[in-house]
């Protein structure tokens, strides 16, 4: 949405608020569309927090459903773009530990499941170092403070995130996102490089 072309630039957070001002108004009429435009926007900041408190992938797409559905429900009450993202976030997380807490946690994951994870085309040796980087950038993430961690994975959802929506979800100022990202980005490629097992993948 709003990506016309590669040298587009964040949407301004005054036009963002009045956009999504604009849908909600029109959700809140019985618009149809505009709640779908809203949802559109909305899901893949829900998904990356549910998916973030380590669910896996149905459990949060049952999250974000269930989210979305209780909006419906309370959409009347909702008077700002800053109080609907601001409940949807929190809605999220609630929902998602509650569900955590309900889970068995030894649950096996299904060969199915497994089988989604893996592009079969992709050369095996291919395949194997990419998961491999991947769970060195998971311990990775690990090691940084539980702020930085979740900090890093809002901004990596999407190709071009909203930081409005970043800094709602994290109680922090717009401003302060940007240089925030700079740091834990820098600690954690420090982290990498300092371990001797992500060198040899990435010479």
């Amino acid at each position: 949405m709003r990506q016309a072309d590669g040298n587009a630039k964040t949407e301004p957070a005054q036009d963002r608020a009045e956009r999504l001002g604009g849908l909600l108004s029109r959700a809140q009429a019985g618009d149809r569309e505009g709640l779908h435009e809203i949802v559109a926007e909305l899901t893949p900041l829900l998904w990356h927090i549910a998916r973030g408190q380590g669910l896996v992938h149905n459990d949060a797409e049952d999250v974000v459903q269930s989210v979305w559905l209780s909006l419906v429900a309370r959409l009347a009450h909702i008077e700002t773009p800053a109080a609907l993202i601001g409940w949807l976030v929190t809605a999220t997380k609630r929902e998602s530990w509650r569900l955590g807490k309900s889970l068995d946690r030894t649950r096996s994951i299904g060969a199915e499941e497994l089988a989604g994870l893996v592009d079969p085309a992709e050369p095996a040796e291919e395949r194997v170092i990419a998961e491999e980087r991947l769970r060195f950038v998971r311990e990775a993430l690990e090691r940084l403070t539980p702020r930085c961690a979740e900090l890093l994975r809002l901004l990596a959802v999407t190709d071009r995130p909203n930081y409005d929506a970043v800094a709602q979800s994290l109680g922090m100022p717009r401003g302060s996102v940007g240089p925030n990202r700079g740091r834990c980005l820098a600690k954690l490629r420090a982290i990498l490089l300092a371990d001797t097992r992500w060198s040899a993948l990435c010479p």
